[in-house]
């Protein structure tokens, strides 16, 4: 990983609580892992090329839990 880099995951739910769990069920603290923010009902869409967007999940909200761990050489904390 460069400095710049960062390491991503983004977990899908129908409801909140699950989203906001699996921070601590998967230990990502213990893995260097941050919430990048608040856990939020999103509604997803996929673009192909520079065609329309289409919607994912049949335009269903779902809650969005983003956990995000920077590189190792980075001054962040």
């Amino acid at each position: 990983m460069s400095d710049h880099e960062e390491d991503r995951i983004t977990v899908l739910a129908k409801e909140f609580t699950p989203a906001a769990m699996e921070f601590h069920r998967r230990a990502m603290g213990e893995r260097g892992y941050t919430m990048a923010g608040p856990v939020l009902p999103q509604k997803f869409l996929i673009l192909e090329d520079l065609g329309e967007p289409k919607e994912l999940f049949d335009g269903e909200l779902y809650y969005a839990a983003t956990f995000v761990r920077r590189g190792q050489g980075t001054d962040e904390g």
